[in-house]
């Protein structure tokens, strides 16, 4: 409710930057998609920026997620960032750690371009709004990320056991 109410009290041309749990990414009931669709359909949804889970700790613990959008605008494409370490631990004492994204993440959005940002495989990387639209309007990162899966070779069964039994 709050993020429709953000949409309809920005002025046309008004931008948004607003933190939401990643249910409202990708929620199956009628008003999760509702609020997607009026977002992808009738805004310009320029970003989803997936957070880690514990990045509000002590006060919440659930993943989260920043979605950017300008009011009226057209969707045409949507910039994905995974962050991993926003620079503390995500424990409840929040002691600074080494490695932040948050820098890695500017640096992406400052020179974000549709054409050289298509490797699913890479942190940052865009997805056309028809993709969008055939998933149900789902923004979960996840869901348009591509995997690399090594393939593992194990010793027969038999062999195995028969180091275990020596």
């Amino acid at each position: 409710l709050f993020l429709v109410l953000m949409m309809r009290m920005l002025k046309m041309g008004g931008r948004c930057a607003v933190i939401v749990p990643d249910g409202v990414l990708f929620g199956s009931s009628k008003a999760h998609t509702a609020v997607r669709q009026m977002l992808v359909e009738k805004h310009q949804l320029d970003a989803v920026v997936s957070l880690p889970s514990g990045v509000f700790k002590p006060y919440a613990g659930v993943s989260t997620a920043i979605l950017f959008f300008t009011k009226g605008g057209e969707t045409k494409d949507v910039w994905f960032y995974k962050v991993d370490n926003d620079g503390y631990s995500l424990d409840d004492k929040r002691d600074a750690i080494e490695g932040s994204d948050l820098d890695d993440l500017v640096a992406q959005w400052n020179k974000r371009s549709v054409k050289k940002m298509q490797d699913r495989k890479a942190k940052a990387f865009f997805v056309p709004k028809e993709y969008i639209v055939g998933n149900k309007y789902d923004l979960s990162g996840n869901r348009y990320r591509e995997i690399e899966y090594e393939e593992m070779e194990y010793d027969p069964p038999k062999e195995i056991l028969g180091k275990l039994r020596d």
